[in-house]
């Protein structure tokens, strides 16, 4: 396993990270899984407060298998709040569900909007600061699935130690703020390459055979521990198994080799041949729009289906739009009126109606929630 420094915190962590959102099965489940990892090399654990009982399996794991409270570095994440008193209440409550006297990094879980950007502006974090002082906490950064321009803000603030964020080769939308972050030295922690990024741990046989001779999901973590800036990855496994994928690039924090540069070259070679001229570019000069949809959001995941028949993953997070709120922000494509308002700002002069039309035909399917939404 690889270590590398993260950002001003000065922690030595792993290259991968255990997230513990998927593996909700059963105590004993989730106490092999942080077995498993810890055998792995992996000493960064990371929970949050509205992954269901991950708090409390994390911290009966830890006592079960006896591990050193030195041993590891601990993650959990919490929501916003403006109550300074019920954000130290809440600290308190993930100290007592971990059974730990500290917390290595507590995020803000899910600094998604305009108005959270001003709740941290405004003193938000007094609470949190709080806890730092008297020891509960060593380091304060944030969790985003929020606007670019939103990321930008919160890094900007020079409050936080470290940014847990979206950036993977198939959604490069964030490389701005990856450079603002290590700019201010900021340990970067990128959530979740296999599922978020792709849905690579069981990728379409289209995918696998333009990566060969590398699986896809090796490749895209081989995309993002090539670039020192990053830290660490989360691997978030739903059983103990899915931490093998892990086991042959664990320790590869090299330069990218000429046959991984050939590899994503036939990937952006076979999105423009499989795409030709509505291949959307991901500039965003579509956006506003005037009933809230996700033009270049939607478009990505048109582009990755036709491309790369990536149909299953574009499913799953298409289907969460109007049902997962800030988390995944705007309307489905079918909610087009036509209006036009889009079509002059295009560069690539794209039919964006039609292609919104052709997307939800797609890509529609059952609606998802967060696993923290009521």
């Amino acid at each position: 396993m690889h270590y590398r420094r993260f950002g001003k915190t000065n922690l030595p962590l792993s290259v991968f990270s255990l997230g513990t959102m998927r593996c909700l099965a059963t105590e004993q489940e989730f106490s092999a899984m942080v077995q498993r990892a810890i055998a792995l090399g992996i000493n960064h654990l990371e929970t949050a407060q509205g992954y269901g009982q991950s708090e409390q399996f994390l911290g009966s794991a830890l006592r079960s298998l006896a591990i050193p409270r030195e041993a590891v570095y601990l993650t959990t994440k919490v929501t916003p709040t403006p109550n300074a008193a019920a954000m130290a209440q809440t600290l308190d409550d993930s100290l007592t569900r971990l059974g730990v006297d500290y917390i290595d990094c507590l995020a803000i879980h899910g600094l998604n909007t305009v108005e959270h950007l001003e709740w941290v502006r405004a003193g938000g974090l007094d609470g949190v600061h709080q806890a730092v002082a008297d020891g509960r906490i060593r380091h304060v950064g944030f969790s985003t699935h929020g606007p670019l321009e939103v990321i930008l803000g919160a890094i900007a603030t020079d409050q936080f130690s470290f940014i847990n964020l979206h950036y993977y080769y198939f959604n490069q939308r964030n490389l701005a703020a990856i450079e603002a972050a290590a700019a201010c030295d900021m340990g970067l922690f990128i959530i979740s390459p296999a599922d978020k990024g792709g849905l690579l741990y069981t990728p379409p046989e289209a995918l696998r055979q333009t990566c060969q001779p590398f699986e896809p999901l090796q490749l895209t973590y081989r995309f993002l521990l090539s670039d020192p800036r990053i830290t660490t990855l989360s691997v978030g496994p739903a059983v103990a198994s899915e931490l093998d994928a892990i086991y042959s690039v664990m320790d590869a924090a090299e330069p990218l080799t000429d046959a991984e540069h050939q590899a994503f070259g036939r990937l952006a070679q076979q999105s423009l041949a499989a795409l030709g001229t509505e291949r959307c570019s991901q500039c965003f000069q579509c956006l506003p729009c005037p009933v809230d949809i996700n033009i270049p959001e939607v478009l990505r995941l048109r582009n990755l289906a036709i491309a790369h028949d990536m149909t299953a993953y574009g499913r799953y997070r298409y289907a969460m739009f109007e049902k997962a709120g800030h988390w995944f922000p705007g309307t489905r494509g079918d909610r087009c009126t036509d209006c036009g308002d889009c079509l002059p700002r295009c560069p690539e002069q794209l039919n964006i109606p039609d292609l919104l039309r052709d997307s939800h035909h797609r890509l529609s399917g059952n609606t998802r929630r967060r696993l923290w939404e009521d």
